[in-house]
């Protein structure tokens, strides 16, 4: 159900790394339990983030919801697709609904996440 290349947070965020920088989204999970998305705010490129800093918003049909940045570092991309198809966040969370990309991140908070297996026992535990 969770892809296992990539790390989870407690948050309900997924992260990639690749190339040297950290893809970020929000996991199919979340993306099933906010319903419908109608529009994503995504950070500025070149912000600065610290882990847990509050980094985007998701609105949907039933809530609005924050994206928080799951390991510190700076924004090098952001994925505008998402400004006019928020709808991607919901039909493809892992592939082409990310939401921005984070470089100069320490790897040390990357292996304090949360593997695949370990985030799906998470969201059992929480009663979903």
């Amino acid at each position: 159900m969770f892809p296992d290349n990539l790390k989870y947070t407690e948050d309900h965020e997924w992260v990639r790394e690749e190339g040297g920088a950290c893809t970020v989204g929000i996991t199919a999970f979340a993306a099933e339990q906010l319903g419908d998305v109608t529009y994503v705010e995504l950070p500025e490129v070149g912000a600065a983030f610290k882990k847990g800093d509050e980094a985007a918003t998701v609105e949907s049909v039933k809530a609005a919801s924050d994206v928080y940045a799951p390991v510190a570092g700076h924004v090098i991309e952001t994925n505008a697709e998402l400004e006019a198809r928020p709808e991607l966040v919901n039909e493809s969370p892992y592939d082409k609904g990310w939401f921005f990309k984070l470089d100069d991140f320490d790897p040390a908070q990357l292996r304090g996440l949360m593997n695949a297996a370990a985030y799906a026992k998470f969201v059992e535990e929480q009663g979903h």
